[in-house]
C-alpha cells in the first residue's frame, strides 16, 4: 500500500513524525508536507510563484518539504510520485478541527484535495493545542490505515477524525458524528513597528460551541474518539426549494 502524509504544522512537527513512526511499517510512506506552519491556511493552491520539493530525512521514509500550501503538497505527493497514493493521510494536527473550523483549517482541506483526486483520504488531529503526547493519536492512525482502505466511502467523501488528548486507556469509545457548531469572538490586535507603522494580529476566542448528541464537539468532550464524513458538495438542497421565488423574480426582467 502507498500511503502519502502531509499535515499543515510542518514537516518537522511532532505530530506528523509520530504518524510517520506508527504507520511506516504497513505500507510504502511517501512524506510531502510545508516548510512551516500553515495552520488555518485553509484549502489555497499556489498559483503565482514556484513550488519546491525539497529532500528531507525523516525517519527512513521519503520525504519532502515545500514551500506549498498542505493543498498544494497533495497535489504535488500525488503528481510526482511514481505510483499514486492508496490512501492520504493528514495529521497528526495538534490541535482540534471541529465544527465550523474543518472549513479553515489547512489539516482537513489537505484530506479534501485528496478526496478531489479521487483518492481515500484522512484527517486526523488530537484535541490539544499544548500537547506533545501523540501516542494515543498515532495508534488511531495505524488502525485507519488497516480499516479504512476496506470501506466503501463515496467519491467525494473523506474522513475527519479527533481524537481526545487523554491516555488511551481514558479514551471512552469511539463514535460517527456529524459536525457541531463552534464559533468564536473574533479580535484584531493593532500595533505600531519602530518606525510607527500599524500592523495587525488576529486572535479570538471561542464563545460557544454545540456539543449535543451526535456532534464531535460533544464527542471529544465526553473523551470520545470522533469521526465525521465529511463531503465537499456544499450545496444547500433544503434551502433550493425556497429560493424558487428568487428566481422567478429575477427572471421576470429577462
Amino acid at each position: 500500500m502507498n500511503i502519502l502524509i502531509t499535515n499543515d504544522d510542518g514537516i518537522f512537527a511532532p505530530g506528523l513524525r509520530a504518524l510517520v513512526d506508527a504507520v511506516k511499517s504497513l505500507g510504502t510512506v511517501r512524506v510531502v508536507a510545508p516548510d512551516r506552519e500553515q495552520s488555518a491556511s485553509g484549502h489555497s493552491i499556489t498559483l503565482h510563484k514556484p513550488l519546491r520539493m525539497d529532500a528531507v530525512k525523516l525517519d527512513g521514509v521519503e520525504a519532502y518539504s515545500s514551500n506549498g500550501t498542505p493543498a498544494d503538497c497533495v497535489i504535488l505527493g500525488c503528481l510526482t510520485a511514481e505510483s499514486p497514493p492508496d490512501l492520504v493521510l493528514s495529521g497528526i494536527n495538534r490541535g482540534a478541527n471541529l465544527g465550523e473550523e474543518v472549513l479553515y483549517s489547512g489539516t482537513v482541506s489537505a484530506a479534501m484535495e485528496a478526496a478531489i483526486q479521487g483518492l481515500k483520504s484522512v484527517a486526523l488531529s488530537v484535541a490539544s493545542y499544548t500537547t506533545d503526547d501523540f501516542r494515543a493519536a498515532a495508534r488511531v492512525g495505524a488502525r485507519l490505515v488497516e480499516v479504512v482502505p476496506e470501506i466503501e466511502l463515496p467519491g467525494d467523501c473523506f474522513l475527519n477524525v479527533n481524537v481526545p488528548p487523554v491516555l488511551w486507556g481514558d479514551i471512552q469509545g469511539v463514535v460517527v458524528t456529524r459536525l457541531g457548531k463552534r464559533e468564536y469572538i473574533n479580535r484584531v490586535d493593532r500595533r505600531e513597528d519602530p518606525r510607527g507603522r500599524a500592523y495587525y494580529w488576529f486572535s479570538g476566542s471561542p464563545r460557544e460551541s454545540s456539543s449535543g448528541e451526535g456532534t464531535d464537539i460533544g464527542a471529544v468532550a465526553e473523551n470520545k474518539i470522533s469521526i465525521t464524513p465529511v463531503h465537499f458538495d456544499l450545496t444547500g438542497y433544503e434551502t433550493m426549494e425556497v429560493l424558487g421565488g428568487l428566481a422567478g423574480a429575477l427572471a421576470e426582467d429577462l
